[in-house]
């Protein structure tokens, strides 16, 4: 994208956003456990080609305070590049969630509404159970080195 085209961009964003709204990332530096490294040895065939790893439970710890009383939306957003994969078609996130934000999937650069409502608490506590469905033909790792990436949390407050 030329470089001039960014704050066009930018803009149509800002105005596609309900008015009154605002979008920030949510600090989630409490979570046990935020990066997700990849484990290639617990790899399970899907169809000859792609393989799934399942990462477990992750648990995210998302400081809401800022936030208690308003009406928001919070995304989970998968980073658009990530070190050692070629295309976002060669990596698919799944997560099941144990709480109340919804389960869901997404490719890189994604980002999924996971739940929408009041925020009730200066904390939100939530449990993902991690799938990367992966190509091997999309990846481009180095010799022992793992796919790693960390996605975020967004908030986005309504009026």
């Amino acid at each position: 994208m030329p470089a001039s085209a960014v704050p066009c961009v930018a803009l149509l964003l800002w105005l596609a956003l309900p008015a009154g709204a605002g979008v920030a990332r949510l600090d989630d530096s409490s979570s046990p456990r935020a990066q997700v490294d990849t484990d290639f040895r617990r790899a399970q065939p899907v169809d000859g080609i792609r393989f799934d790893l399942p990462f477990g439970r992750i648990d995210y710890r998302l400081a809401t305070a800022p936030y208690v009383g308003r009406r928001a939306r919070i995304f989970y957003v998968i980073p658009a590049a990530i070190p050692g994969l070629r295309s976002p078609a060669g990596m698919q996130l799944q997560w099941r969630s144990h709480g109340a934000f919804a389960s869901a999937g997404g490719r890189p650069g994604d980002r999924v509404p996971v739940w929408s409502g009041t925020v009730a608490t200066a904390w939100m506590n939530e449990s993902f159970e991690l799938t990367l469905r992966l190509d091997p033909r999309e990846l481009r790792l180095p010799p022992g080195a793992a796919l790693r990436f960390e996605s975020i949390f967004e908030i986005e407050t309504l009026p």
